[in-house]
């Protein structure tokens, strides 16, 4: 180990389309989601101790993230050194920019961008999927976070392949108080899809993404993805949050194509025409007391910054 620091970076995702499959015996589901990143990034800064740890800064709240071993970027860093057969420890300090339990996959982007700064401070050259194969250990989330870009996801989302896009697209995200317990929101979709079968006997058909998602991305046509974006867990999501309901419909009113919740929430991403419209959009957001964030995306995976 020669460097005394390395320092990296992971973007958010947006899931531009999820589709949820029935409850597997083993508590997971099977999913087909389009993810998108944008360039909402959490950096993370890795320093050689005898130890491992982890702090946190930056302008989003962090009161709640536990720092004990079972914090995502902790289990990473561990996982790595493990692989790499590292004996000594590491100090991981994360400039976090990502809601906290909203649907972005922050927890996830943590340790995307801790396995990327640390296989760089170990100077172990484990490449990209050997990154890939230990992220999908970790989390469903964490092998997007490496890669970056739009992919679809299937299993439980950690298999990914790289979808065709062209030109970037432009959202406004709003994130409204409070967070959302992702088994909670499953839990809730769950139990309204039981209600449902053993009142209709209909039951859950087997999640696949869309075509028109696909043509949608590949052509970079906003028009087109705001007619197919959808989200299974919009509707579990809106009911243990019914705030969401008007941030939705706000958004729509003063110029968005359309808007989606995030994975599952709170945060609301607003997807516009063009940059133009994404400005507006965070100027009328704003005008009702609404803070809005423009983001961009595609954007590349987990990387190593100086």
């Amino acid at each position: 180990m020669t460097r005394r620091s390395v320092r990296a970076k992971a973007p958010g995702k947006i899931n531009v389309y999820l589709g949820v499959g029935a409850l597997r015996s083993d508590g997971f589901h099977d999913l087909a989601t389009a993810f998108f990143s944008v360039n909402l990034f959490e950096f993370v800064e890795v320093m050689p101790t005898d130890d491992f740890s982890v702090s946190f800064h930056g302008p989003v709240s962090t009161d709640d993230l536990t720092t004990d071993d079972d914090n995502l970027a902790i289990r990473a860093a561990k996982a790595l050194a493990k692989a790499g057969g590292i004996e000594t420890g590491v100090s991981i300090r994360v400039e976090k920019h990502l809601p906290v339990a909203g649907g972005m996959a922050g927890g996830s982007a943590d340790a995307a961008a801790t396995l990327v700064a640390c296989n760089e401070l170990w100077g172990l050259d484990l490449g990209r999927e050997g990154l890939l194969e230990l992220g999908a250990e970790l989390g469903a989330d964490v092998p997007f976070s490496l890669m970056g870009g739009i992919a679809i996801g299937t299993g439980r989302g950690d298999v990914l392949s790289p979808a065709l896009n062209r030109g970037s697209f432009e959202w406004v995200l709003v994130t409204p108080g409070g967070e959302l317990s992702t088994p909670v929101v499953f839990n809730e979709l769950d139990a309204h899809r039981w209600r449902t079968s053993r009142d209709t006997g209909i039951t859950v058909i087997e999640p696949i993404v869309p075509a028109q998602v696909l043509q949608a991305l590949r052509l970079g046509d906003a028009q087109m993805l705001a007619e197919a974006m959808h989200n299974d867990l919009q509707a579990p999501a809106l009911k243990l949050h019914p705030r969401l309901v008007g941030v939705l419909e706000l958004g729509e009113r003063l110029g968005a194509l359309s808007g989606l919740v995030s994975g599952s929430g709170p945060t609301c991403a607003l997807l516009c025409e063009d940059a133009d419209a994404a400005k507006q959009l965070v100027k009328a957001l704003a005008s009702h007391g609404i803070q809005g964030q423009r983001v961009t995306g595609p954007v590349s995976g987990a990387k190593v910054v100086e």
